[in-house]
């Protein structure tokens, strides 16, 4: 049976008069990837700020391999940090470094390796991800789908044990997706961590998912998988699945 590795308990969240989440819970397993989608404006990026502590939530417990960050100090709170990786939305890359700076970046900072070690590991995550030869060029030279290569192996240089993907798809056309995705898959089962997608790329994004959240009106629905969706008797749920996915939507597999 997998480790749970994230726990919201209880979570409330709101702004001003607006509730965000409203006594959520949620659970995500060691090893396993968890869609989380919904309408925008919902709540799906708040939740990825509150599992990284950014955001606090007003009540209720957060809980990352079984301690409760939303009682650390900051300090304990960076410690914790570090068991994420990030892709974020645009690939976040800094246009005046080359792709290897980029991706050299976070061992500069956060470890005591020596440069020739660095370089190694840089270049065989390069090599693991499709990027050999790319290393001298910089992110304006690189196509959308180049810089989120980029981008997701600067986010493994660390190692993570979780993976957060913030609409990795955005902004790309759907071939250049459905090469995202597939390198997702690649790395999740060589690397091996647990991976948090939150997208808007549906129905595409549930191929990839061994669950599947919807955040709407602050509430939480989790689904083992599409076709589970499918057979929701909430009409909020129904609803939702008219929009986004049609009467009928049946494949498990990339197309």
């Amino acid at each position: 049976m997998s480790q749970v590795v994230i726990q919201f308990k209880n979570v409330v969240k709101a702004f001003g008069q607006q509730t965000i989440l409203d006594h959520v819970d949620l659970t995500i397993s060691s090893g396993k990837t968890t869609v989380i989608a919904g309408p925008s404006g919902q709540g799906k990026s708040v939740t990825m700020k509150l599992i990284l502590g950014l955001l606090r939530p007003d009540s209720g417990r957060i809980l990352v391999d079984g301690q409760d960050i939303t009682v650390m100090r900051a300090k304990a709170l960076n410690e914790v940090r570090t068991k994420f990786g990030v892709l974020f939305q645009g690939a976040a890359l800094l246009d005046s470094l080359n792709v290897f700076a980029n991706v050299a970046l976070p061992l500069e900072e956060r470890t005591k390796l020596g440069g020739e070690e660095i370089r190694a590991r840089v270049l065989a995550t390069l090599a693991q991800l499709g990027l050999t030869g790319h290393e001298e060029k910089y992110p304006a030279q690189l196509s959308g789908g180049m810089k989120k290569r980029v981008g997701l192996a600067r986010a493994l240089m660390l190692q993570p044990e979780i993976m957060l993907f913030d609409e990795p798809t955005t902004g790309l056309d759907p071939e250049n997706s459905l090469e995202i995705y597939k390198l997702f898959l690649e790395t999740q089962k060589k690397f091996g961590y647990t991976s948090i997608i939150v997208s808007h790329d549906i129905p595409k994004i549930f191929n990839l998912a061994d669950q599947v959240i919807l955040v709407n009106k602050g509430k939480f629905s989790t689904f083992a998988s599409p076709e589970d969706i499918q057979l929701s008797k909430l009409p909020e749920i129904q609803a939702f699945v008219q929009y986004t996915m049609g009467k009928v939507y049946l494949s498990r597999e990339m197309e």
